[in-house]
């Protein structure tokens, strides 16, 4: 499908030509690789790898960026692709944005590891940041795709232990429902050249396993109870116009609004997945990321300074 973006047609091509080389028998492994290659873009931030409580993560810091400030980032890949090395630019990219150090958080992926495994490395490595003295003030919690709804999840098992939470969370394209059962997997699924919710239903399927369920908050927060949505703090879901995702950013924003939490989605005219991991092709992506980092700074500098943020 030629959308008349010359920008969306070159990344589409590089998309289906990784993906057109997977077949039912490709390691994992090979996936991996392939996925991080895809990716493989330089950045000036400085990356440092750290050990968060035996979960391997990095931290992530352009220049400029306030050591004091703390973006917790998980990135995405469906639970079974992606990695610090895939999604380096785009850590590299929220930093800036948003003037704070990045930690990006190596998972473990399925199907090696199921649910709950990831959520408890984002615990894990969520737990060892405060371990080091930093206050929930300094803490956002970004993520995009799989995520973006790891983060979500966070959140949701952090209230459920009583703790109190970061200061705001920025999710792009994030998958908050493992059930695909949004509107959108039909009415975009023409519009969509990539993600189909066959393809979605299988991934769900491998994070969760045979005896998972889809339908539990903390692997699909879109099912969270209006009490558990009430506590969240500030919410930005950002998506693209042509995924089969929408839903999953229109429906938990609509039930986080409904709960009285504060929230805001947007919906980017013509782009796809996780756009804003093509900021060197895409004038929309760096929009995206520039409008997320005013979002985190906005908070972290209301947090400082005891004032409500716009």
């Amino acid at each position: 499908m030629n959308t008349g973006h010359p920008g969306i047609d070159a990344i589409v091509a590089r998309v289906k030509a990784v993906y057109g080389r997977w077949r039912r028998d490709t390691p994992v492994a090979q996936m991996r690789a392939d996925w991080d290659e895809l990716f493989d873009a330089p950045s000036q931030a400085i990356v440092e790898a750290v050990d968060a409580a035996g979960v391997p993560c990095q931290w992530v810091t352009a220049p400029g960026a306030r050591n004091d400030r703390i973006v917790l980032y998980f990135h995405g890949g469906g639970f079974q692709v992606g990695s610090l090395a895939s999604h380096r630019e785009l850590m590299a990219c929220v930093s800036a944005a948003a003037g704070a150090r990045v930690l990006g958080v190596d998972y473990r992926l399925a199907p090696e590891h199921r649910y709950p495994a990831a959520l408890q490395d984002a615990l894990a490595a969520y737990d060892w940041l405060r371990a080091q003295g930093v206050g929930t003030h300094q803490i956002a919690i970004a993520g995009d795709s799989a995520g973006g709804g790891l983060g979500l999840s966070l959140l949701l098992a952090l209230h459920r232990c009583g703790e109190p939470l970061p200061i705001a969370y920025w999710g792009l394209s994030a998958w908050t429902d493992l059930t695909a059962a949004g509107e959108s997997y039909q009415t975009c699924a023409a519009l969509d050249p990539i993600h189909q919710r066959p393809m979605i239903v299988a991934l769900a399927r491998n994070y969760l396993g045979d005896a998972g369920d889809a339908t539990d908050a903390l692997a699909s927060p879109l099912f969270a109870a209006p009490d558990e949505l009430a506590a969240l703090p500030p919410l930005l879901l950002q998506v693209g116009e042509r995924e089969t995702v929408v839903s999953d950013s229109e429906a938990f924003v609509h039930k986080a609004l409904a709960a009285g939490t504060q929230a805001e989605l947007q919906v980017w005219p013509g782009m796809i997945h996780v756009f804003q991991q093509f900021p060197a092709v895409l004038a929309e992506a760096r929009d995206a990321l520039a409008a997320g980092g005013r979002f985190f700074a906005a908070r972290f500098e209301a947090a400082s300074t005891g004032k409500t943020a716009p």
